[in-house]
């Protein structure tokens, strides 16, 4: 009896020695949630390589992420799927200045958070994170039908799809087609109309001669007293004879 107590006993000595974690200690708590990734969120849901590769070489996902984490306003992301980039023509992104694949890459970023219930009460045209929203800038315009809700650039139409992805600070939809904006993609704005040409202001009949106009003030009056004296003088010449 008394062995079968040892032996009890040096066993759960044993078995503490092998797993400390297990006894007498409290679980490990599970570590936060870090603050949210633009790209690792596209990478998890998977089809977003594209627009993963334009967030990356236009530094516009570093943007995101540094905004995410200094700012309570928040952001919405409309990320064009894989395929949605294959409707382009071949070579569009190719032949954009950087300039310009940022302002793409923006125009799909809307600077606050958007639940699906705001889309249907939102004011046109919505504001992005690309520029202005007249008419050959970047306009973006929301419509919904039902649970459905569809996005017009003036240039092409979207459809959005359910959230991949939704907290306080980042929402982000995938949509069927890329965005494309007016300003670079729409076609320019009709030049302004030429200045009209002022006509010459035509003379009065009572307007001096062009002679008489380069004529002096002074030299115009000498001559009008010259010119009264001789007829005087005539006068008193032809006078003087018939007397």
């Amino acid at each position: 009896m008394l062995k079968q107590f040892l032996l009890c006993s040096l066993l759960v000595v044993v078995i503490s020695l092998q797993c400390p974690k297990t006894f007498g200690q409290p679980a490990a708590a599970p570590a936060p949630a870090g603050p949210d990734n633009i790209t690792k969120i596209l990478e998890k849901a998977g089809q977003f390589s594209i627009m993963i590769k334009l967030l990356k070489t236009t530094s516009v996902g570093n943007q995101i992420n540094s905004q995410l984490n200094d700012s309570n306003n928040g952001l919405t992301l409309f990320a064009p799927t894989d395929n949605a980039f294959g409707s382009l023509k071949a070579g569009a992104l190719n032949s954009l200045s950087q300039e310009q694949q940022d302002e793409l890459v923006q125009f799909h970023v809307i600077p606050m958070v958007l639940s699906a219930s705001q889309f249907q009460t939102i004011s046109n045209p919505l504001r992005t994170q690309a520029g202005g929203s007249g008419t050959y800038e970047f306009p973006m315009n929301l419509e919904t039908s039902g649970n459905s809700v569809n996005i017009s650039t003036g240039v092409n139409n979207a459809t959005l799809g359910n959230a991949i992805f939704s907290d306080n600070q980042l929402a982000v939809y995938p949509v069927d087609q890329v965005l494309l904006p007016m300003s670079i993609f729409g076609p320019k704005p009709p030049a302004p109309a030429p200045s009209p040409v002022k006509k010459p202001k035509k003379k009065s009949s009572t307007d001096l001669s062009p002679a008489a106009d380069n004529v002096p003030a002074d030299t115009a009056g000498t001559i009008k007293s010259v010119t009264r004296g001789a007829v005087i003088f005539g006068l008193g010449f032809i006078g003087t004879f018939y007397l």
